[in-house]
C-alpha cells in the first residue's frame, strides 16, 4: 500500500559541527534524486552472436528539482544566506529529504544549487524552480 507524499521535507545543512538542518520554506513539489548508472560497452570480436555487451560504470546521484513559493526575504531562499546565495557562491551543502513515513526515512546528500528560476505571473503567486546537482553518494536511511 502506498503512502501520501504530503509532508515530505527538504532540509538544508548549516555546515556546522554538529550540523543543524533547517527546512527550506514553502516547498510545493520535489522530484529526485534522479540516480543513474553509466553503462560501459565491453563488446569485442568474440561477443556472442554479435550482441553488444556492457558492465556497470560510474554511478551518478543526478539532480533534485523542486518548486517553492518564493519568499525573497526568507533565510532559506534569499541572496544573502539562502539557496540563491549558495548558487552565486558555488557552495556545496548537505541536504536531507525527510519522508512522511512512520519510520521517518531520510535521503541525505551533498549538492550544489545549479539553477534558481523565479516566476512572476500577473495572475498567480511568486514562485521559483530550483535544481540541485548531487555530488558523491547519497544515503538512504
Amino acid at each position: 500500500m502506498g503512502i501520501s507524499a504530503f509532508g515530505t521535507l527538504l532540509q538544508i545543512g548549516d555546515g556546522g559541527s554538529p550540523e543543524s538542518f533547517t527546512t527550506i520554506a514553502e516547498v510545493s513539489s520535489i522530484s529526485g534524486p534522479s540516480l543513474s548508472l553509466d553503462a560501459v560497452e565491453i563488446t569485442h570480436h568474440s561477443s556472442t552472436d554479435g550482441w553488444r555487451e556492457f558492465v556497470g560504470g560510474l554511478l551518478d546521484g543526478g539532480e533534485v528539482s523542486f518548486d517553492i513559493n518564493f519568499l525573497p526575504t526568507d533565510a532559506t531562499h534569499n541572496a544573502s544566506t539562502g539557496l540563491l546565495a549558495d548558487m552565486m557562491n558555488r557552495t556545496r551543502r548537505n541536504f536531507k529529504l525527510v519522508f512522511p513515513d512512520s519510520g521517518s526515512t531520510t535521503w541525505s546528500f551533498t549538492a550544489l544549487v545549479t539553477a534558481f528560476e523565479p516566476a512572476e505571473p500577473t495572475d498567480d503567486k511568486l514562485a521559483a524552480s530550483v535544481t540541485l546537482k548531487l555530488t558523491g553518494k547519497p544515503t538512504l536511511t
